[in-house]
C-alpha cells in the first residue's frame, strides 16, 4: 500500500527514462537516498523536470511504497536551483564532489539529518560566500568523514599524546593518527604535514576562517582526505568528478 508523504530532497542525478520520463537519485531528509521517477515530466514547455535537476534543493511529494525500488514523484517545489553554483566552474565541480561522496559512501534509504543539513549548508556556502569554493568543500570532506566514522583526529600525537604538536613538521599513519616530528621517525608515514598545511586542517574541523590558504594548501588537503578514506574504504576509488572537470 502507498502513502502520500513529503519531504525535503537534495536532487543527486537524472536520467531520461523513456520520451516523458526522467528517473532520479535523491538524497532526502526523511528517507535517506532513494530512487524516484517523474512520470511525463518532460511534457511541455519547461516540464516538471527542470525543477527536479541536480543539484537543486526541494520540497517533494512521493507516493511512497516499501516494497517499490522506485518510488513515484507527485509534486515538487523548489527551495533553490543555486544559480551562482551551476554559473561558476570551480562551485559547480565541488557541489558535484559532494553528491558523489553521497552517492559512493551512503546506505540507500537510511536517513541522516546531520549530514542531509550539511549539504544544504555547503551548498548555501557554495552559492553564497566569498570562501574558496576548495575551502568550502574541504570543510564538509572533514565534517563527512567523521558523520560516517572516519573522523580525522589533530588534537595530539596517537603514539605519545603530546599536544603542543603545531608549528612542527608532523606525519599522519593512516592506522594510528597523527603523530609528532619525534614519533613519526618511528612509524610508518603516510603522509607528511607541514605546519601550514596543520593549521589549514585545523581551520577545517574547528570551522575557523582560513586566510589566504592559496591554491595549493586546499588541494593537497583534499589529497590527503582522499588516501585516507581509500586506506579505510578500499573500494573507495577516489573523486572521479575531479577527472571530469580537469
Amino acid at each position: 500500500m502507498s502513502e502520500i508523504v513529503k519531504t525535503e530532497a537534495i536532487v543527486l542525478t537524472k536520467i531520461d527514462f523513456g520520451d516523458t520520463s526522467n528517473i532520479f537519485s535523491l538524497f532526502t531528509k526523511e528517507f535517506g537516498k532513494i530512487s524516484a521517477i517523474l512520470k511525463g515530466g518532460k511534457k511541455g514547455r519547461g516540464g516538471k523536470s527542470n525543477i527536479v535537476d541536480p543539484p537543486n534543493h526541494l520540497d517533494i511529494i512521493i507516493y511512497k511504497k516499501a516494497s517499490r525500488e522506485v518510488q513515484l514523484i507527485s509534486g515538487a517545489e523548489m527551495i533553490s536551483h543555486y544559480p551562482g553554483i551551476k554559473d561558476n566552474y570551480e562551485r559547480l565541480k565541488y557541489a558535484y564532489a559532494v553528491i558523489e561522496l553521497i552517492k559512493r559512501l551512503l546506505p540507500e534509504h537510511e536517513p541522516n539529518h546531520k549530514i542531509f543539513r550539511g549539504v544544504v549548508r555547503i551548498f548555501d556556502l557554495l552559492e553564497t560566500t566569498g570562501e574558496l569554493p576548495a575551502v568550502v568543500f574541504g570543510r564538509f570532506f572533514m565534517f563527512f568523514l567523521k558523520e560516517i566514522g572516519y573522523g580525522i583526529q589533530l588534537d595530539r600525537c596517537a603514539s605519545c599524546g603530546k599536544t603542543n604538536i603545531k608549528g612542527s613538521d608532523l606525519s599522519y599513519n593512516y592506522e594510528i593518527g597523527i603523530l609528532c616530528t619525534e614519533c613519526g621517525e618511528g612509524h610508518l608515514n603516510s603522509f607528511s604535514i607541514d605546519a601550514e598545511l596543520f593549521r589549514y586542517l585545523v581551520c577545517l574541523k574547528d570551522n575557523i576562517t582560513v586566510e589566504y590558504p592559496g591554491d595549493k594548501i586546499p588541494q593537497v588537503a583534499v589529497s590527503f582526505f582522499e588516501r585516507f578514506l581509500k586506506y579505510h574504504i578500499p573500494d573507495f576509488p577516489g573523486i572521479q568528478t575531479f577527472q571530469i572537470f580537469k
